[in-house]
């Protein structure tokens, strides 16, 4: 008989470590979707213990992580870096390849969002 594992508790398994819960992260956050984010970002704790564990850790209330993680949460970069902070995981800014050979500098916006801006430079 073939046995099999949830695809959650999988991910979980997986989560513990923190250099595949990095790359986790950085996957979901390519899509630039703040929800999907949230909930990797829920897997991810889940993983590594839980929000009973991180409140302890990052001195924050269980129900405010709650929200703050929760599908409609809005939260800060300095709650993001604590978290991520507690599970050696850092946010970074990466260069972006451009097919564009031009060598002027310009500040853009992607069409769809006004929320992301974007310094491109080939100098």
């Amino acid at each position: 008989m073939k046995q099999t594992i949830s695809h959650h508790t999988y991910l979980v398994k997986h989560l513990a470590k923190p250099s595949e819960a990095a790359a986790y992260l950085n996957s979901v956050a390519e899509d630039s979707d703040i929800k999907s984010l949230l909930k990797a970002l829920r897997n991810v704790v889940a993983a590594q213990g839980g929000i009973g564990e991180l409140a302890k850790a990052v001195n924050m209330s269980r129900t405010t992580l709650y929200k703050t993680l929760s599908p409609s949460g809005n939260p800060e970069i300095s709650t993001l870096e604590a978290i991520l902070r507690f599970y050696g995981i850092r946010i970074g800014f990466f260069a972006i390849a451009r097919a564009n050979t031009s060598h002027r500098k310009s500040l853009s916006l992607p069409r769809n969002s006004n929320a992301h801006y974007r310094f491109n430079s080939t100098t």
